[in-house]
């Protein structure tokens, strides 16, 4: 795959490396990986699988890193998963040879929603119910099997707040924090992710029929680029308009997803020291 195939026609910019970048990041990720490893003195480390981009690149780079018996998969449907997507995440680990677990996690989800019924029929309290779950089984393994737990979350994801608090990025690292969704595309593809991995229908299946792109109101490519030029980068609104081709509610879209995830970002706040 080449890396204009990763790139949407309609993309307002191209974020993509060059092949000596490529590389690059694919050291410098596999080294991370491997070092934070170390550091702690854990055994290896424990990675959700989903099926999607975000955790088979992950997967991908820490077998690359640790060998396939140090990496532990956690396959955890609920409900509200595609079953295709399921068996895309067995995939993965099948092809990578790596150990792997399928853990249902509705009877445990369940007995949240049980307990507490009249929020049972909210949509975003209960999809984070999923999500905090996976989160608690992958430090369950973790902890008995003295490994680390891999996060999957990009920078796209990170600085717009799109992720569960205390969920998909309750995690010890995140190996590819720093690619935009168009690069982690590119990289994947680089790594030798199959092609319809790499070009699925991003969706985090909190509930069913979730897209990611649906949820953030515009494209991962639209995103990165305003992302990259005007919240990482130097140009005002006006010249992300003009040079992007985006509108001026899309930016500002995005600009108040940074701000409005603030709190995520950070450890949870306390006062100030008391001078007394």
């Amino acid at each position: 795959m080449t890396s204009v195939d990763v790139l949407s026609e309609d993309a307002p910019f191209d974020l993509l490396f060059s092949e000596a970048e490529l590389e690059a990041h694919r050291e410098h990720i596999t080294t991370f990986i491997e070092d934070t490893v170390e550091a702690a003195g854990a055994d290896g480390a424990v990675l959700g699988l989903s099926g999607g981009i975000d955790s088979t690149l992950t997967a991908f780079l820490a077998v690359e890193a640790l060998g396939e018996e140090n990496l532990h998969g956690l396959v955890m449907p609920s409900v509200a998963n595609a079953e295709d997507m399921m068996s895309d995440a067995e995939g993965v680990a099948e092809m990578l040879g790596i150990e792997y677990d399928v853990v249902e996690i509705q009877p445990i989800a369940e007995t949240f929603f049980d307990t507490f019924p009249e929020a049972a029929d909210d949509r975003m309290a209960a999809g984070n119910v999923y999500v905090r779950t996976r989160a608690v089984l992958n430090y369950f393994v973790a902890n008995h099997e003295n490994r680390i737990v891999l996060g999957t979350g990009n920078r796209a994801e990170a600085m717009t707040g799109y992720f569960t608090k205390y969920g998909d990025q309750a995690v010890d690292c995140n190996p590819i924090g720093n690619l935009y969704k168009q690069q982690v595309r590119q990289l994947a593809a680089h790594v030798g992710v199959p092609e319809e991995l790499v070009l699925q229908t991003p969706s985090a299946e909190m509930w069913s029929g979730q897209t990611d792109e649906g949820e953030l109101g515009l494209t991962y490519d639209a995103l990165d680029a305003i992302l990259a030029l005007h919240v990482d980068g130097p140009l005002s609104k006006s010249a992300t308009v003009r040079h992007l081709g985006v509108t001026e509610e899309q930016v500002d879209r995005v600009v108040g997803l940074v701000a409005g995830s603030a709190h995520k970002r950070s450890m949870p706040p306390a006062p100030s020291a008391l001078d007394v």
